[in-house]
């Protein structure tokens, strides 16, 4: 993909959504981190049908320890690792209690502090609360980068660093999210919608999918 047609590829998709926004639904930026906490290998569709219950009754560090670990256990235990996700965000509550004045921390480091918050967990809180230029690079976007030539690369961290120096900076703000969405319900794992993707002229897969 030629800077060029990165440029066309970033300019449609701003186009057709101009803000684009997580699929998470979260009202803090503790409930937002809770809730990517809880997503690993999990959908949004389901995170958010275990936060509906959970948030109404514990969403700040304190009143998640106060629920104790079974009691956290039983609102999402619907959530795939359930156990091991509520035993990492008990620890994350306490941790943000004791260092960090019961705030979630604006830096990398201490987030990826953070018992169960890995680089990609820390870019999205990053970019999705703090408004930084950062890229998650999940199973979406590590396959939309690499079928369409945008910034190919064999590991997660690869392709994060090959979208920092190719995308635009006046486009990385919301790059992540356009990436993640147009992986999500176009450019999809096992049959890409090339018949109706608006950005199919930029990208490099060949043969585009034919219309079913």
């Amino acid at each position: 993909m030629t800077s060029a047609q990165i440029e066309r590829f970033f300019a449609t998709l701003q186009a057709a959504n101009p803000l684009p926004a997580s699929e998470l639904e979260y009202t803090s930026v503790f409930e937002l981190l809770a809730a990517v906490l809880l997503s690993a290998q999990a959908t949004d569709v389901g995170v958010n049908k275990a936060t509906r219950r959970l948030f109404p009754v514990a969403n700040t560090p304190r009143q998640i320890l106060a629920l104790g670990l079974e009691g956290l256990e039983a609102h999402i235990k619907t959530i795939g690792l359930y156990r091991s996700k509520a035993r990492h965000l008990m620890q994350t509550c306490r941790i943000l209690i004791d260092e960090h004045g019961g705030e979630v921390p604006r830096t990398r480091e201490a987030l990826q502090a953070l018992p169960g918050v890995g680089r990609k967990t820390a870019n999205v809180v990053l970019n999705v609360a703090f408004g930084e230029p950062t890229m998650a690079v999940d199973t979406h976007i590590f396959r939309v980068s690499n079928r369409t030539g945008l910034a190919p690369g064999k590991t997660p961290l690869a392709v994060e660093q090959q979208l920092l120096r190719r995308v635009p900076a006046r486009y990385l703000a919301h790059a992540h999210h356009w990436l993640i969405l147009h992986g999500r319900y176009v450019c999809q794992a096992r049959k890409p919608r090339c018949w109706e993707c608006a950005v199919a002229g930029c990208c490099d897969w060949r043969p585009k999918t034919p219309a079913p």
